[in-house]
């Protein structure tokens, strides 16, 4: 079994926005995977399906952002899961450029709230993420209000292939490929 979060705020006005990039990924596996991801359940929006012959439960917390860690506990209890080998998260982050990817085994918030209360509710470090570009903020301007504003129409076509190339990243920490993906998908951001 693996548990795929996805982070991100609910409600509609926060669709769209740099920090909801773990929801757009989650909503690009459902698609692809036909999985709905409707039934509320353990604080978030999940759905249960298949995906490359292994049972999967695709997660957007409802807690917003800073509580996310609240229902990746409730998913990480209920399914009894190994968290370092079947649980990944899929989150923005603002030191990537948009649409860039950076995948770990393991590590720190990195400044990320919502991964910070994940770490703080489950007691680890150790988990995969994928850290989807979302691109710097400008200077003097506040973080939450960056993280919380939408992407310009250029941004929006690199976050569509950023979407798409975590969806693939994902497939391959699924196969229990972590090692590869993090050579494929981090050296070829670095190289552009």
């Amino acid at each position: 079994m693996f548990v795929i979060v996805g982070l991100g705020n609910p409600s509609r006005e926060y669709k769209g926005t740099r920090h909801n990039a773990g929801f757009e990924v989650i909503d690009r596996i459902a698609e692809k995977y036909n999985i709905l991801v409707n039934t509320k359940k353990h604080r978030a929006l999940t759905g249960n399906g298949m995906i490359q012959g292994k049972k999967v439960i695709l997660a957007k917390p409802q807690t917003f952002m800073n509580l996310s860690g609240e229902s990746v506990r409730r998913l990480v209890d209920y399914y009894q899961i190994d968290v370092a080998k079947e649980l990944l998260v899929i989150y923005d982050d603002v030191s990537l450029g948009v649409g860039q990817l950076r995948i770990r085994a393991k590590g720190s918030a990195g400044g990320h709230n919502g991964v910070k209360n994940i770490i703080s509710q489950i007691g680890g470090q150790v988990f995969p993420r994928i850290k989807v570009g979302v691109g710097e903020k400008p200077p003097k301007m506040d973080l939450a209000d960056y993280v919380l504003g939408h992407f310009s129409k250029a941004e929006k076509v690199l976050m569509e292939t950023g979407y798409d190339t975590a969806v693939c990243a994902a497939e391959a920490i699924m196969e229990g490929k972590i090692e590869a993906a993090m050579n494929e998908y981090n050296r070829k951001k670095k190289e552009e």
